[in-house]
């Protein structure tokens, strides 16, 4: 029994992680929302944050049902959490392709941080496949996110 209760610990502390990760991405597209012109950009951006909130609502779910208590915040540290809350500082007119460099850094740091999540052999197969199709979007935001940077940069 107490490796069942040590496994939930564990199940729990990899969900809590990831939703910090998702809270720190949506508040990161806020705020790249906020720092561009174009409104498609800024229409994309904000539903990016609709979507980072989304996994983190899923996942806070899970952890209740695990009987743990799931993170309500962003990171208080952390890289993801710099990047995102330092953006305003590293943006040099707030150009779009500033903006969406942070992006795809954050989302550098998303995609870690799943990859290490599916790693732990800890999470049980339905609470894998959860996270495995979060992983998934992760992986589509930061692919859409980095070829827009790049039309940025051709422009």
């Amino acid at each position: 029994m107490a490796s069942t209760d040590t496994n939930s610990k564990e199940v729990i502390d990899v969900l809590n992680d990831l939703i910090e990760t998702s809270k720190d991405g949506e508040e990161g597209f806020k705020e790249c929302a906020e720092n561009v012109e174009r409104s498609y950009l800024k229409t994309l951006l904000k539903e990016r944050a609709r979507e980072c909130k989304t996994a983190a609502t899923e996942l806070q779910t899970i952890v209740q049902r695990l009987g743990g208590t799931p993170e309500d915040d962003a990171s208080a540290t952390g890289s993801l959490h710099r990047r995102w809350t330092d953006l305003k500082a590293t943006l040099t007119g707030n150009s779009e392709q500033a903006v969406l460099d942070e992006c795809e850094r954050g989302e550098d740091v998303a995609k870690e941080s799943y990859k290490e999540a599916l790693e732990n052999q800890a999470l049980p197969p339905d609470i894998r496949a959860v996270v495995e199709r979060q992983y998934k979007g992760v992986l589509r935001n930061h692919d859409q996110v980095k070829a827009l940077r790049d039309a940025e940069r051709a422009r």
